[in-house]
């Protein structure tokens, strides 16, 4: 499946519950960071080694997949709603984020890139 056409079950899905009403960007914003949270509750309190662990674990880790999902959706919604397509977006940033930290003075560091 393409981002385009998950973009177009998206939509269909919240069209058909008719959900565009609630779907402002400031609704959809503060809903991905809502579903970000959820994310991070996946592995709250958890040691590294019961993460490795989650991810051995079936059942966790489909609830990890899922709540990615949720996050991801939300993305698409917030990205659609603001008029620019997701994909290009990250494209764009990855090659700031090229320039920013050149491989030379970022390899195995994780210093922020103001400061390289």
């Amino acid at each position: 499946m393409t981002i385009d056409e998950l973009l177009e079950q998206v939509l269909a899905f919240r069209d058909e519950r008719d959900w565009k009403q609630f779907h402002t960007l400031r609704n959809l914003i503060v809903s991905t960071s809502i579903e970000a949270g959820e994310l991070l509750e996946t592995i709250q309190w958890k040691t590294d080694a019961e993460i490795e662990a989650l991810l051995r674990d079936p059942e966790q880790l489909r609830g990890l997949r899922h709540e990615c999902a949720d996050v991801f959706l939300y993305l698409l919604l917030t990205a659609n709603t603001a008029g620019f397509n997701l994909l290009d977006a990250a494209a764009e940033k990855l090659k700031l984020n090229a320039e920013r930290y050149p491989a030379d003075k970022a390899r195995g560091k994780a210093t922020k890139y103001s400061e390289l």
